[in-house]
């Protein structure tokens, strides 16, 4: 599944850094986990099982800076199945 450009804009926010965010979209449960700078890494979105954990599908962000700070590279791979 590849991620839609809506949902690719909410992934693009800052949060909270080196925390775990939990919400919705469209239907489905997502969970995020963020970089001690508060850029989203990793993308779970399924549904939330009665433990809380997420049953669907794993994506792993790349990003990649200069030294300036300067974003190069930015795209979310799927990675597999999330249990």
């Amino acid at each position: 599944m590849k991620l839609s450009e809506p949902l690719i804009k909410i992934l693009a926010k800052m949060y909270e850094p080196s925390s775990m965010i939990n919400s919705s979209y469209k239907g489905n449960d997502i969970a995020l986990k963020t970089d001690t700078e508060g850029n989203a890494v990793l993308l779970f979105i399924g549904k939330a099982t009665e433990k809380g954990t997420i049953k669907g599908e794993r994506y792993a962000r790349t990003l990649k800076k200069d030294k300036d700070g300067n974003i190069i590279k930015d795209h979310w791979e799927l990675k597999g199945k999330a249990t």
